[in-house]
């Protein structure tokens, strides 16, 4: 019954942007802290940002902040990540993920989905 599904990834290139959506069904995402990863082949799991229940608060890894804007609709249950300025290596397939507290760690996110490929070209 919980699901995320992820869409809107795909080709793009360098420099390019995109923008990625999550879809909740099952729970209600207002009382989740909402997260997005991303992993690329032969590599662990990174997280990227994540934003607290009501919006706002967020929190972004060094490596796209300036970049990447999370953000979310509680009304709708979705979760948003905007892309911009990518490059070959944001080349992975990127997952939503909630979790009950404020933390940055894959390892306390309870509900994942399966995950948009997102791929950037030269």
């Amino acid at each position: 019954q919980v699901h995320l599904v992820e869409s809107g990834g795909g080709l793009v290139q360098a420099g390019g942007s995109l923008r990625l959506s999550c879809a909740a069904s099952g729970f209600a995402i207002s009382r989740y802290v909402m997260g997005w990863f991303r992993q690329a082949p032969g590599k662990e799991r990174e997280f990227l940002a994540a934003i607290t229940w009501g919006g706002t608060s967020t929190n972004y890894a060094d490596s796209v902040k300036g970049r990447f804007t999370i953000s979310r609709d509680n009304s709708k249950n979705m979760v948003y990540l905007q892309m911009s300025s990518l490059k070959p290596e944001d080349t992975a397939v990127y997952s939503c993920a909630s979790s009950t507290g404020y933390w940055f760690n894959p390892l306390f996110y309870d509900y994942w989905g399966q995950g948009t490929q997102v791929t950037v070209s030269s």
